[in-house]
């Protein structure tokens, strides 16, 4: 008997400020798929709900720490965050109008509708790297999910980011104490010099297993002060 595989349908295909983004189903999955390249879908979550855990859990243990998430994504880091009253404002940083859009009025809603309700949260449409540069405003934690890591970005403008200056544009955003914790792919030894190099302590890489291939990472740093 042959076998049968689900063809993956699409829900929407935009021209975005950064290239093609499109989402589509897969059976019973959501796909963000950016430039032809996959980033996320709607499948596990678990590595997504660890970078905001690990990011929390590393923090001092002030009281409504102030949460910044670079990436809207599937949703899963602004749903779990929002569902732990510990934090305190959560803003996300998203640079792709689409990406917002099937959060709001689309199919992702069904991830992040009480996470976007939540009069904690806030929407800020804008470049993360340039926000990380320009705002004067400052957090707590910052996770970043832009990316599928370090070493794999969804776009070239990304690789300054964790880069010399972007980690130290990072740093800035923080509060003394604050927690750096970037979602990756898998691992990177490097990352973590650059990590370092950058001034970061405490630095450390949290793995969570998948089912075929090299486990998904959260590499974490602490602001000094």
């Amino acid at each position: 008997m042959t076998a049968v595989y689900d063809t993956p349908v699409v829900l929407d295909r935009r021209d975005g400020p950064y290239g093609e983004v499109v989402l589509r189903r897969h059976g019973a999955l959501l796909q963000i798929i950016a430039n032809g390249c996959f980033l996320m879908d709607t499948s596990d979550g678990r590595s997504e709900r660890l970078l905001v855990d690990a990011a929390r859990a590393a923090l001092d243990g002030r009281p409504a720490p102030k949460l910044l998430l670079g990436g809207l994504g599937v949703g899963f880091s602004l749903a779990h965050a929002a569902a732990d009253p510990r934090w305190g404002r959560i803003t996300v940083v998203e640079r792709e109008p689409a990406v917002v859009d099937w959060h709001r009025d689309g199919p992702l809603a069904e991830v992040s509708a009480n996470a976007l309700a939540d009069p904690r949260t806030s929407i800020v449409e804008a470049d993360l790297v340039t926000y990380v540069n320009e705002t004067s405003d400052t957090f707590d934690a910052l996770c970043l999910d832009i990316d599928n890591g370090p070493g794999w970005t969804v776009t070239e403008d990304n690789d300054g980011l964790y880069a010399p200056a972007g980690l130290a544009a990072c740093a800035r955003v923080l509060r003394p104490g604050g927690v750096l914790a970037v979602w990756s792919a898998e691992p990177s030894p490097e990352f973590e010099g650059s990590l370092r190099n950058a001034g970061f302590q405490q630095v450390r890489t949290e793995e969570v297993p998948v089912a075929r291939g090299v486990p998904d990472a959260v590499h974490l740093g602490v602001r000094p002060g």
